[in-house]
């Protein structure tokens, strides 16, 4: 029988404050994995690489194209809104405490994910495989939970109608709302800088129960901690990370007896990179377009609606008539001339136009094309092609790869400044609920959110580029026994090699 697995997700880690940790001895429960088991340094998120997308994809093995989340921030062209997943508390009470709160906790998972993406709690759940986690976004499993609080905050909850069972693993903790035994952990879903001590108190009742087979431990504190001081100030919340995790190695019998019974897995969803100055989409398109307000009861006065992501962000055109083409174009003339966007992107069909999305989805056009613009350069590209990436996907490219900062040797397309930058576009743009236009932001930059916040002096994420983009993945006691070898390895190969563990078959991750 497989050994039990222990998935570690520290959310926004960055390989060089993970090694820089662990060289300072700030991080001894790791160091001792990382003698012990094998590092890849530059594993590959979503994009837009923001918490929601990437937790998809992590836990589906395909990003947004398959998995259809894309975003902090977007607009749900049929339901003609905005869907806010807490960007921050002031978007959150933007957008109205309760109905964001739904959006966060319940649609994310029961509704916009898509049931066609089977998650990993629910491939593992149908195997027989026991499955765990702690507070995590994307939880979606195979055993029913009812809401688990009682008295006057029951009533709160009902009132924002967090009134319905979810399906989720067979132990299920998240925060306030539910929890799948009592376990004397006080709740702190509203207090960021504690959930990690939430998340290891809730787990050292399930190791000493041995009440899983897979676990997926979650410590999200450090993404709370390097957007207000910064990715250099790292260090310290990777050290509160880690004894976080030695707390249920420690409940486990020590290292050495945890690991004979234990495979292990530590990744980040994404990392982070300085912030020194706010865009505010919005206002900027605002003056010459209609922007769609949050909670608009007349979202048909409006011309675009507008969704900040972090480092990223999107422009969806509400107009899908005539006029829907030229707009589209001075749309993007307008963000190329802001500095604080690094490359546009969107899809064109077989004739050159931008695509038009009347709903979700997208037209049946064998044709369409993704097309990236950056410094003046173009790029057309879509799968299928001769050329290769550095994963080994073929794709017709034409135009100049120096919209990806590319190099094309031998048949070979390789963006180190964008990693996997042709997939994790295409991905994005063919996801049935992507924008029109998609942007990418420059160094140094952050969409300022529905609530009028940016990271400001600190750090964020979100965009293409690698500094955003790259987390450490360490397999201990699982995986393969070269991951060196395995050419850039992304988080949606994750999910294939954790059900490779347990004697299920998987597959490479997909688009």
């Amino acid at each position: 029988m497989a050994k039990k697995l222990v998935l570690v997700v520290v959310d926004a880690m960055h390989p060089a404050m993970f090694l820089r940790a662990v060289a300072e001895d700030r991080a001894p429960t790791f160091a001792a994995l990382l003698e012990r088991g094998r590092l890849v340094e530059d594993c590959v998120s979503s994009f837009p690489s923001v918490t929601p997308v990437a937790s998809s994809e992590m836990m589906t093995g395909v990003g947004p194209a398959g998995h259809w989340v894309i975003g902090m921030n977007w607009f749900h062209r049929v339901e003609r809104r905005y869907i806010e997943y807490g960007s921050s508390f002031e978007a959150t009470r933007t957008f109205g405490l309760f109905r964001a709160m739904y959006d966060l906790v319940y649609n994310m998972n029961l509704d916009h994910l898509s049931w066609e993406a089977e998650t990993l709690f629910e491939r593992l759940g149908d195997a027989g495989v026991r499955t765990a986690t702690t507070p995590f976004l994307i939880y979606r499993g195979r055993r029913r939970h009812k809401l688990s609080l009682e008295g006057l905050v029951r009533m709160a909850a009902a009132a924002a109608n967090f009134r319905h069972a979810v399906w989720a693993p067979d132990e299920f903790f998240y925060g306030d709302l539910y929890a799948s035994r009592s376990t004397g952990c006080g709740p702190n879903f509203t207090r960021p800088g504690t959930r990690d001590e939430y998340s290891a108190c809730v787990t050292e009742e399930l190791v000493h129960d041995g009440a899983y087979d897979f676990l997926l431990f979650s410590l999200p504190d450090n993404d709370f901690h390097s957007h207000r001081f910064g990715p250099d100030a790292q260090v310290d919340s990777i050290a509160k990370a880690d004894l976080s995790f030695a707390r249920i190695v420690d409940g486990g019998g020590g290292l050495d007896t945890f690991l004979e019974r234990h495979a292990v897995v530590v990744t980040s969803d994404h990392a982070q990179t300085p912030v020194e100055h706010g865009l505010d989409l919005a206002e900027e398109l605002g003056e010459d377009w209609r922007v769609l307000q949050p909670n608009s009861d007349r979202p048909e006065d409006a011309e675009i609606a507008v969704s900040p992501t972090s480092r990223a962000g999107a422009v969806y055109l509400l107009d899908t008539g005539a006029r829907h083409a030229p707009t589209h174009e001075r749309v993007r003339l307008r963000l190329r001339e802001m500095d604080a966007v690094d490359l546009v992107a969107w899809l064109a069909g077989s004739d050159g136009a931008p695509l038009t999305r009347p709903g979700v989805g997208l037209p049946a056009d064998g044709e369409v094309r993704a097309v990236v613009e950056r410094n003046g350069f173009e790029l057309r590209f879509r799968p299928g092609g001769q050329l290769r990436d550095v994963r080994g996907a073929g794709w017709m490219v034409e135009g100049e790869p120096e919209a990806l900062a590319a190099d094309i040797t031998r048949g070979r397309f390789e963006a180190d400044q964008y990693p996997d930058g042709l997939s994790r576009l295409w991905s994005a743009l063919t996801s049935p609920h992507a924008g029109d236009v998609l942007i990418s932001a420059a160094d140094g930059y952050e969409g300022v959110d529905w609530g009028g916040v940016s990271h400001t002096g600190g750090g964020s994420h979100g965009s293409l580029g690698r500094g955003d983009s790259l987390g450490p993945l360490l397999f201990v006691g699982c995986g393969p026994k070269k991951p060196a070898e395995h050419p850039q390895w992304a988080l949606r190969d994750l999910a294939p090699v954790i059900l490779e563990h347990f004697g299920i078959r998987g597959r490479r991750g997909g688009l």
